[in-house]
């Protein structure tokens, strides 16, 4: 029955849509950096701190929302990210602290843990067959890249006509349009005899003993302090840059023709490149160990980081880096969701996932408040840009001893 599913369900296909329009949102607070701290003449960390509260409540929401979505329903637990959402980004339009922000992206967290890769993908991972499995998690992961090329645009057209709380309130009812789609985000729990007789308590007793389950959590942060870092703080850094834009070169014909232009469709170019990623990696997680393609995803990422660093930042230099980090933006999540489904099996994958994911957001966390800290110190983004690097290269290390095997074929053998 199960070679009989097409790839492209109602499932997946309606997953893609929640992703794409939350993570437009998500990817979009970097351009939003300059225009409030400009309003109110805060200092960069102020915001940043509360985009790094953001990326903290997403990564303790994700296992919260993935048990809620085991418990009660997946439907259920995307309704109440939602609300979550939009009341977060209701309350932060009329925001007039920082610390009224730094409040208000607790909710906007939350709220994006509900609607987003732990509950989703758990989803579509259940409702796909195993043959599509891969592939099925890497075009839903995607569809957050694809809101990654959308949402800093829109963005800046809005910010063009309105304030800044006006976009806020169209976002806000955006997220709340995805609930219309629930009906078609249905699927089965599709488990072994093996897992269905296991309760949550003893597969994460069984996975917080794995020290492969350790390394997976341990790795998966320093992609979140490199992806969060870049989101929140490139926009900024490029449109600060010395380098002036040239005209005749070949930016000229794309309409790039200032910094500002420059960072915000710097982030559209890492989503783009992400899209041909992230499927990539869903082919190659089918037919390749995981852990690998990891581990060389990660040392690319800390060798574009550190080539970027190296040279004069200008236009051309903004556009190859982003295109190269795009590329293994968020590979990650379909082959680390992937390793968790295929070590530990699928019926309690949106938890586990959760809890890894949860590393992945300790490091947006740090990445994202860092930044801002250090820039208000020393003016520059150099040294935590560095950090980024080395957390890298530790990420590509601790994937290497992975035991990359079914948890149910162990159980198996450990009984006859």
């Amino acid at each position: 029955m199960d070679s009989r599913k097409p790839l492209f369900s109602p499932v997946l296909i309606s997953g893609c849509i929640i992703i794409l329009v939350g993570f437009s949102i998500r990817a979009s607070y970097g351009v939003f950096q300059i225009p409030i701290a400009e309003e109110y003449g805060w200092p960069r960390s102020e915001f940043s701190l509360a985009i790094a509260i953001q990326n903290l409540a997403w990564g303790f929401g994700q296992p919260i929302f993935g048990a809620i979505a085991e418990k009660i329903g997946d439907r259920k637990a995307i309704i109440i990210g939602a609300i979550m959402y939009s009341l977060g980004l209701i309350l932060s339009a009329g925001a007039t602290t920082p610390l009224e922000h730094q409040i208000y992206e607790i909710l906007v967290g939350f709220g994006i843990a509900g609607t987003g890769f732990g509950v989703i993908l758990a989803v579509v991972g259940r409702a796909s067959a195993d043959e599509h499995r891969s592939m099925s998690l890497a075009i839903a992961t995607a569809a957050g890249s694809l809101g990654q090329v959308v949402g800093p645009p829109v963005a800046i057209a809005l910010l063009s006509e309105m304030p800044w709380q006006s976009v806020f309130l169209i976002f806000s009812v955006a997220i709340l349009m995805t609930l219309l789609l629930l009906p078609f985000m249905r699927s089965p729990v599709s488990a072994s005899k093996e897992e269905l007789e296991e309760s949550m308590g003893d597969i994460l007793k069984l996975a917080f003993k794995d020290p492969s389950f350790s390394m997976i959590f341990i790795g998966f942060f320093s992609c979140g302090y490199q992806l969060a870092f870049i989101t929140a703080h490139f926009p900024a850094l490029v449109t600060e840059m010395s380098s002036p834009i040239d005209p005749t070169g070949w930016c000229g014909p794309l309409g790039i023709q200032s910094t500002a232009a420059l960072g915000g469709f710097a982030i559209s170019v890492i989503g783009f490149a992400n899209i041909l990623g992230t499927l990539v990696a869903g082919w190659a997680g089918k037919r390749y160990p995981k852990k690998w393609l990891l581990s060389g995803i990660y040392v690319g990422r800390s060798i574009a980081a550190a080539c970027f660093i190296l040279v004069p930042v200008s236009a051309n230099s903004v556009l190859i880096f982003s295109f190269a980090m795009g590329f293994l933006w968020l590979a990650t999540v379909p082959l680390t969701s992937g390793l968790v489904a295929h070590i530990y099996g699928l019926k309690y994958m949106g938890t586990l996932y959760g809890i890894v994911f949860f590393s992945h957001q300790l490091g947006s966390f740090v990445g994202v408040w860092l930044g801002g800290v250090l820039y208000d110190m020393y003016g520059t983004y150099t040294f935590v840009w560095w950090v980024g690097i080395a957390a890298g290269i530790v990420s590509a290390l601790i994937h290497l001893p992975i035991k990359e095997e079914s948890r149910v074929s162990k159980t198996k053998s450990t009984h006859h």
